[in-house]
């Protein structure tokens, strides 16, 4: 393996050339998005909103950094009024905002020309996602097989424990009886589910380096119980608990499961329930469809 250091940052970390007239005004932009800005998901979304708000100054004729104005900013979240959801729309203001307010603190701009603009109202009184009862939970969770029949050298079938349902369910079920955002799940290493006096534990990975650990329904024990012991992994505290598997074979790799593989994973667990006509939605998980920004990125 090379012990090289890496001097530039990756492709997907590249802002746009507006924002980066010099090396200095490129450095700080850099520091921004991987010192200031630690979450995956935010550094993904506020690099989109610098994306797009540097082609729309392109497109308008401003080339420099200093040029761009407050109207010139109120007019570019105007325009995305029209195209998107005001969430969206908001978050890009604040993209934007906190972006430039790095700037100032690096000598780089005077002003903050996004300070004074106002994003769309945004006031939410009723979800509109619905969030699974503790029977269509219970209907997923019981839907999902968790043995094979197999039939070797002629002998009569016999039942075998289905790593990849085993893996499932015990997934579903940390969502389910924890409150857990999928990202937390995801994140769980074989340590994170141990044993604390006669009860089983998880230990969650939250935002900002939180951590939080929950007793687990007797239920959950005996999903995790059965898919670590039919993964063979209880030796392995350092590897992650949910993994994705090697095509079709139901081998796992050893590496965590991508949280598209989780959320595709559970469209299709729901095809074969009285949930299949409808996108299925944890109580402790964010809305999780594609944000409409990133088809734009």
């Amino acid at each position: 393996m090379s012990t090289e250091i890496i001097h530039s940052p990756a492709p997907a970390l590249q802002p746009p050339p507006l924002f980066t007239p010099t090396p200095k005004v490129a450095r700080r932009i850099l520091e921004f998005f991987t010192a200031q800005v630690n979450n995956d998901h935010p550094r993904k979304a506020y690099l989109n909103a610098t994306r797009r708000f540097a082609a729309w100054c392109d497109e308008k004729g401003i080339g420099q950094l200093a040029d761009v104005q407050a109207f010139h900013v109120a007019a570019f979240v105007k325009e995305l009024q029209g195209e998107f959801t005001a969430l969206t729309v908001k978050q890009h203001l604040a993209a934007l905002r906190m972006l430039f307010d790095w700037l100032i603190t690096g000598h780089v701009l005077d002003v903050n020309p996004a300070h004074a603009v106002r994003g769309p109202k945004y006031v939410v009184k009723k979800g509109k996602t619905p969030v699974l009862t503790a029977d269509e939970a219970r209907e997923l969770l019981d839907s999902i097989a968790i043995a094979r029949n197999t039939a070797r050298d002629g002998r009569a079938e016999t039942d075998e424990p289905a790593l990849i349902g085993l893996r499932d369910r015990a997934l579903i079920g940390v969502m389910v009886y924890t409150f857990a955002r999928i990202n937390a799940v995801l994140q769980m290493k074989v340590r994170d589910y141990f044993v604390q006096g006669c009860r089983g534990w998880v230990r969650l990975h939250e935002k900002g380096g939180k951590e939080h650990e929950v007793p687990c329904h007797h239920s959950l024990e005996q999903y995790l119980d059965e898919y670590i012991a039919a993964a063979g992994i209880a030796g392995e505290p350092d590897a992650p608990l949910f993994q994705t598997a090697a095509g079709k074979t139901g081998t796992l790799t050893g590496k965590a499961m991508w949280q598209q593989d989780a959320y595709r994973m559970i469209q299709r667990r729901t095809r074969g329930t009285g949930d299949q006509d409808r996108e299925p939605y944890f109580p402790g998980d964010r809305h999780h469809r594609v944000p409409e920004e990133q088809g734009h990125a």
